[in-house]
């Protein structure tokens, strides 16, 4: 006879017993593998405890209010604590943890595209064309970006890190808010806007100076272009540029790089650009000492974001994912909440983090 201890929602393991066959009333919460070589797992909420007899598995579930028991299984928070309380877990953020800072997403809640496709990589470096474009709108959106400070939901994951909850934290944004509101143990997938790099000799600028280049070389367009953005005709981009027509940015000066003359991009993955190695294997070891998978404010349409889900999934490790509107990883999530990041964030910390 094996006694299983309890927890509270999750997997129960019992590693030595080879199960053939189980019963077939569990509920809709089980995940059963009756052939699994080492065991057998199943996610029975509420269950206080499992007696193992032989292959055959016997539950005895306490007496519960029923109303209450109904009430609790109605409350997705609640049920995102329970998920997550006493396992160690790791974050996925995207640009929904973002837009109460004032930046925005690429996808709003119905998940689609809004009016205009970010840079692509191939584009950037073929036409100088597109880079003028691209540093002119750059120039525009980048005080709104140097200028952001952390909101609520930044903190709360700080709270969550200082804990001791989380194994680390992969954000796909771009804007330095995380690290800005003190996150430590943080994984950039897609680069920092904070940071500009040369194309032929890896030199790294901070993003601050070059907007002073960037001053010095266009005297007087700027005020031209700033003018535009007051009349309502340039708009904040999520990739830290603003929408601006080509005809007013067609006489826009590119800096070279100071020490080689190259081409200088921000330190960023664009569209159609491989994350580097280094930093994937970062993200995959946060994951690889975690229990469960949290993921925050994105859709993960991009694979570079979704490949953790799938994952975690394969891994046979739990994922609550936070977001407004539907994601790619929506099947694989143990739960799915649809409401406003700062609402649950703020709930979970006072859940798990000791005051």
């Amino acid at each position: 006879m094996v006694i299983l201890a309890r927890e509270q929602v999750g997997c129960w393991q019992a590693r030595s017993l080879a199960a053939r066959s189980l019963p077939h009333c569990m509920g809709r919460n089980k995940r059963v593998r009756p052939h699994h070589p080492i065991g057998v797992e199943l996610r029975l909420p509420y269950v206080n405890f499992a007696i193992i007899i032989g292959p055959t598995l016997a539950v005895r579930i306490p007496t519960l209010d029923v109303a209450a028991d109904a009430e609790r299984r109605n409350d997705p928070i609640d049920s995102l604590v329970s998920l997550l309380r006493g396992r160690r877990f790791a974050l996925l953020s995207g640009a929904g943890i973002s837009t109460d800072s004032g930046i925005p997403d690429y996808r709003g809640p119905s998940g689609t595209l809004r009016k205009r496709q970010p840079m692509q990589l191939q584009e950037f470096l073929r036409d100088e064309d597109a880079r003028r474009r691209y540093w002119s709108r750059s120039y525009l959106g980048w005080p709104k970006v140097a200028q952001s400070l952390p909101n609520s939901c930044h903190l709360a994951v700080t709270k969550l890190e200082n804990s001791g909850r989380t194994t680390g934290l992969i954000t796909q944004n771009v804007d330095g808010l995380h690290s800005a509101a003190g996150t430590a143990k943080l994984t950039e997938l897609h680069g920092s806007l904070h940071w500009v790099r040369c194309l032929s000799c890896a030199l790294r600028i901070p993003r601050t100076s070059l907007q002073d280049t960037l001053e010095q070389l266009n005297p007087g367009l700027p005020a031209k272009l700033f003018e535009r953005v007051q009349a309502g005709d340039a708009e904040l981009n999520p990739d830290g540029d603003a929408e601006l027509s080509p005809l007013l940015a067609r006489d826009f000066v590119v800096p070279a790089c100071p020490q080689c003359h190259g081409v200088l991009k921000p330190d960023v993955v664009f569209f159609g650009e491989n994350v580097p190695r280094p930093v994937v294997d970062s993200a995959w070891s946060m994951l690889d000492g975690a229990t469960a998978l949290v993921i925050l404010g994105s859709s993960l349409a991009v694979y570079s974001g979704f490949r953790f889900a799938k994952g975690a999934h394969e891994r046979d490790i739990p994922i609550a994912i936070v977001n407004q509107g539907r994601t790619r990883a929506d099947s694989l999530a143990a739960l799915c909440i649809d409401a406003p990041l700062h609402q649950v964030l703020g709930e979970l910390v006072k859940a798990l983090c000791p005051q």
